[in-house]
């Protein structure tokens, strides 16, 4: 079911996924990563059975129109903690899932407003900076890039962005499957949602927040559950990372899925949906504690 909440400027499109359970289930709210659309993230919703499921269109992607602020992690997260006050979370925390840069606004958010989130999860998390490491010169170069596309007449600096081949390339980077049915099945989704944009300038805002943020900017102040899904050879969010991530944050598990890269939501769904079922189900020890306060 798709709605409309008007936020911040934005008429910020989102789908319900499973909404007949009605308000008391558990809600799961999705934030896609850079350049995304609510369609990446079907494929994790569809395996998270029992749970009313809700996923935005960030605002300037997909059908979501443009913030009257800046498209950075504050202003997403700002967005997103307004929607969730919307959907009743004040009065039930819910589970909020981030992938990619979404990790990055979902930490913001849930380090800010701990009393909005029972639990996090964090896909293909951001845990060290693009512009540092060994991959700092590509990080750079893709920076120049989005800034010239911003730069740019509008219609040419959209071109740029949107050109096929590189969207496939970047499509091929993070992708990992030797699988040619479920590469072909990305690739056309990047096709199709990757330069569903509102304009370069949103684009690069969004891409520079990206490479400048860390979800280790927010950790010392996550002291909820936590759940890091992790690619075996994700290079954009390299593996040391998210290890040295969950050592810092108090209470975390990482699961790590063998033979992917960035693109979990995609080439491993039903793994990742598994792993976050059985990652909710957990009770920790603060909730055995509220509820034996709860039943005297």
């Amino acid at each position: 079911m798709e709605r409309v909440a008007r936020i911040n400027g934005s008429d910020v499109h989102y789908w319900v996924y499973r909404e007949e359970l009605g308000p008391t289930a558990e809600t799961v709210l999705i934030v896609h990563g850079l350049r995304g659309t609510h369609h990446g993230l079907e494929l994790i919703a569809a395996g998270l059975i029992g749970k009313r499921v809700v996923i935005p269109d960030l605002p300037g992607f997909g059908d979501s129109g443009p913030m009257n602020a800046r498209h950075d992690v504050a202003g997403y997260a700002e967005v997103i903690t307004e929607l969730i006050g919307r959907l009743g979370g004040a009065e039930r925390p819910l589970v909020l899932i981030g992938h990619s840069f979404g990790s990055i606004i979902a930490s913001r958010l849930a380090a800010l407003n701990p009393s909005l989130v029972r639990r996090l999860v964090l896909i293909n998390p951001i845990a060290q900076s693009a512009l540092r490491g060994p991959h700092a010169a590509l990080a750079g170069l893709t920076a120049a890039y989005y800034r010239l596309g911003e730069r740019l007449p509008s219609r040419a600096g959209r071109s740029l962005l949107t050109n096929r081949w590189v969207v496939l390339a970047a499509s091929r980077a993070m992708t990992r499957t030797r699988d040619k049915q479920l590469r072909g099945f990305i690739d056309d989704n990047h096709l199709r949602h990757f330069s569903r944009f509102h304009s370069p300038s949103v684009v690069n805002q969004s891409f520079q927040a990206s490479v400048t943020h860390t979800v280790t900017d927010y950790a010392d102040q996550l002291a909820m559950p936590v759940l890091l899904v992790a690619g075996e050879h994700d290079e954009i969010a390299p593996l040391a990372g998210q290890r040295a991530l969950a050592a810092r944050l108090p209470d975390a598990e990482l699961v790590v899925i063998a033979d992917v890269g960035h693109l979990v939501h995609y080439e491993t769904p039903d793994a990742a949906a598994a792993e976050i079922v059985r990652f909710l189900g957990r009770s920790d020890h603060r909730e055995k504690l509220a509820i034996a306060e709860q039943s005297r």
